[in-house]
């Protein structure tokens, strides 16, 4: 009778350990719109607080950006992204302090003269998951 329970706990606790593994989701962004080939996407990954999770740089092609996240948990995330054309690894800036390189966030969030806020850029994953994003470019002449 023993040995049966523990062969029992054992066969629980290994399928517990299984129904966890496929509770990882995968995350696809595609981001849209982009103004040329030229250059990378860098693309920071928050959780709901907007603490970093994971930042990633990635190439373009036919003017779009396409970024999987693997090994996701259900929760709410947050990112933000820009079109690094010349590969300096940083969001350039005209002499007035808007950017001079395309930017976005999740939901596509918009703030007037600042990042939006985490509430608006907040979005849930619950399993596999696909976003689409068009990044902004200000032209300033």
């Amino acid at each position: 009778m023993i040995k049966m329970k523990t062969q029992f706990l054992i066969l629980f606790l290994l399928s517990g350990m299984t129904l966890s593994l496929f509770s990882q989701s995968t995350l696809t962004i595609e981001i849209n719109g982009l103004r040329n080939n030229i250059g990378q996407v860098l693309l920071e990954f928050n959780n709901e607080k907007g603490v970093n999770l994971i930042g990633i740089s990635k190439n373009i092609a036919d003017r779009k950006c396409i970024i999987i996240i693997n090994n996701i948990k259900p929760g709410n995330y947050t990112f933000k992204y820009f079109h690094d054309e010349n590969q300096n690894n940083t969001l350039d800036l005209y002499n007035i302090g808007f950017p001079n390189e395309g930017y976005g966030f999740s939901n596509n969030a918009n703030g007037a003269f600042s990042p939006p806020s985490l509430k608006e850029m907040r979005f849930e994953i619950k399993g596999d998951t696909t976003i689409r994003c068009t990044p902004k470019y200000i032209n300033i002449k």
